[in-house]
């Protein structure tokens, strides 16, 4: 990102809100240069119009500027380091099958949050609800048909980086995608190791999908 842009963001996460006069005077340029520079990055959807203050005497008001959500990727994130001490805190205290009771209850309360299957629903209508929902989870999931199975993949782990450190989490994944389509399913790849992507493989199975079945997680 351009230096001026830069700074605009950083001093819109310090004060919260300013205006087009008062960055102009931080940054020590001309009102009509850094509205260039904010429409910019109002585009990129890093800042936004939040409204207006009204001066307490004559004059029109003066537009305020915010950041937008999508700044805060430009800031450190801390979340993957907390969860990976949060889960090796837990894993210290708890036995092994406790904590794969709890990845367990995730991926099943994950799985309420599914369209849920319809009676008579044919196998690929079902794969197509369930890789539209996983990929509103941020899983960007496929599926095609090979020789006598179909293969459901996730080409983008939401937890990179903690799945690495914490093979429970991939567990969880896999128990997921048993609970969103009860056939045999089992995984053949991971996103740990240098693999890009973790491939399910879902028999082909003469019955239709109606209920989901309780996955058992890998020991």
């Amino acid at each position: 990102m351009q230096p001026i842009r830069h700074r605009i963001i950083e001093i819109l996460k310090e004060n919260g809100t300013a205006t087009v006069a008062e960055l102009a005077v931080d940054l020590g340029m001309a009102q009509v240069s850094v509205r260039h520079h904010l429409d910019i990055l109002i585009g990129e959807d890093m800042v936004t119009a939040s409204g207006v203050r009204r001066r307490n005497g004559a004059g029109r008001p003066s537009q305020i500027y915010s950041l937008a959500p999508g700044a805060s990727k430009l800031f450190p994130q801390a979340h993957e380091a907390l969860a990976g001490e949060m889960l090796r805190e837990i894993k210290s205290i708890l036995p092994a099958e406790e904590v794969k009771a709890i990845f367990r209850r995730l991926a099943e309360r994950t799985a309420r949050e599914a369209p849920p299957a319809q009676p008579g629903q044919s196998l690929e209508e079902r794969l197509d609800q369930v890789t539209e929902f996983l990929s509103e989870k941020g899983y960007t999931a496929r599926w095609e048909m090979r020789e006598g199975h179909y293969e459901l993949y996730t080409c983008n782990c939401p937890y990179a980086g903690v799945a690495d450190r914490h093979p429970e989490v991939c567990e969880m994944d896999h128990a997921l995608v048993q609970y969103l389509i009860p056939s045999t399913v089992h995984c053949e790849g991971a996103h740990t190791g240098g693999v890009s992507r973790c491939s399910y493989v879902i028999e082909l199975q003469p019955q239709r999908v109606e209920s989901r079945p309780e996955p058992a997680l890998a020991r």
